[in-house]
This record gives C-alpha cells, structure tokens and sequence, in this order.
C-alpha cells in the first residue's frame, strides 16, 4: 500500500476520532454562518443581501478553523515519538507531512460543502456558473494546501500540543480583520489598512468575484501569489523541522 495513502487516512481517522477537532473543523463554520447570516445580518450594510456577502469569507472560515487539529496533531507525532518510529520503519518523510495536509484539506471539503449547504438554506444564490465554480474549487484547494503546509510547520515547530494549538489562533482570527465580515473600507483608521494589506482579503475576494460571476484579475492573481508564498515557505518550514527534530 503506497505509504502516503497510509499516512491519509491514519491521519483522518485521528481527527475524526476527536470530537474538539471536529466540533471546530466542520460544525463551528456553520454556527458562524448562522450566527452572522441568521443572526445579525440585518446589522450589515454591504449594498447586497448579507449571504451573498458573507459566505465567501464563510468559506475562508471554514478552512482555518480546521487547523488547530492539525497543528496539534503534527505536533503530538513529533514529541510523542511517532515519527520517529516511522523513521525506523523507513516511512518516507515525505508520506508523513503530506498525510497531514492531505487530511487536513479533505476535513476542510467537507466543511465548506456542510457550509454551502446551510448558506443556500439561508438564502445564498450566486451567480457564478460552471467554470466559476471551478475556479472557487481550485481556490479553496490552494488555500487549504498552503495553509495545510504551514500549520504542519507550526505545529512541528512547536514545544508540545498545547502550545501548537495556541500557535495556531492567529490563522484563524486573521479572518475577522479581512474583509470577511464587512467591507474593509468601514473599517476604523488603522485596521483598515491592516485589512486592506493583508493575504486573506485577496483570496476572499477571489471567491467572492467568482461566486458573484465577476471576478477581478488584480484580486485573482494577488491571491495566487499569496497562497504560493504560504505554501513555499510552510512547505520548507516543515521539512526542515521535521529533519533536524526527528
């Protein structure tokens, strides 16, 4: 059996097997969904109905509230000793890192398909059409692999589980200062900026463009670029930790 594969769906049934990691991977983006749609979405003047607004940076959501699991996961391999009984039984190195973040993004699918789910009860009607739909597909994918990588490497990184899950949150409020939940431009002096600046609004508006059926080539093309420099620099991150505490 290919090693990789093995590596997978270990590493699945681990998350599945938690209830936290699955409470946070795949239920807490649907209470954020209901929360801010349901909830307080008559509290947003975006200039169209809030769902619509909202579930691209629903979707971004969906994809970072996983990575705490994962982080913890990588980590609880390291300073457990697993990997290095992988090591002994001449596992490839490569086998354990992208099991990880091949686990990591087939939880975020599921997520984010139970959260479109919910926002077209809500109300959600996007115009995007086939090859749209596509492009938000391969979007998501390359954002869950870069962010996949670079969790790992926190986690790998870090000093013990508990830490590895701290190390973890700032991927995941990072949403809330983009233009996930409001337009960056009504945003105070300051974080307006920072929101303006940052990866993640780039990618929600990539999302947003093709779900809306009107997608922005600066905005595309930033978020690629932002999701290849994540990817690369999570990618060596994790390698290198991984050789040198193995």
């Amino acid at each position: 059996m290919n090693p990789t594969s093995t590596m997978v769906r270990r590493d699945v049934k681990h998350l599945v097997r938690n209830p936290t990691s699955i409470f946070n991977a795949i239920l807490m983006p649907v209470v954020m969904m209901f929360m801010f749609v349901y909830l307080l979405g008559d509290a947003f003047s975006v200039g169209v109905d809030y769902v619509d607004y909202a579930t691209p940076g629903m979707i971004l959501l969906a994809v970072c509230y996983g990575l705490g699991g994962t982080a913890i996961a990588a980590n609880a391999d390291m300073t457990k000793g697993i990997i290095n009984r992988f090591k002994v039984m001449d596992v490839p190195r490569s086998a354990v890192l992208t099991g990880k973040v091949v686990s990591s993004v087939l939880i975020n699918l599921i997520a984010i398909v139970a959260l479109l789910g919910v926002a077209f009860a809500l109300g959600f009607r996007p115009s995007a059409g086939l090859a749209d739909w596509l492009a938000v597909l391969g979007v998501v994918l390359l954002l869950a692999i870069s962010v996949g990588w670079f969790t790992v490497a926190l986690g790998l990184s870090a000093k013990s589980p508990e830490t590895a899950g701290m190390a973890a949150v700032p991927l995941v409020m990072l949403p809330f200062f983009s233009s996930a939940i409001v337009p960056a431009d009504k945003m105070g002096p300051g974080v307006k900026q920072f929101a303006e600046y940052q990866p993640f609004t780039p990618i929600i508006e990539t999302l947003r463009g093709f779900l809306n059926g009107t997608p922005q080539t600066s905005d595309v093309l930033q978020a690629v670029a932002w999701c290849l420099a994540i990817a690369i620099v999570g990618y060596f991150w994790a390698s290198s930790t991984f050789t040198k505490r193995a």
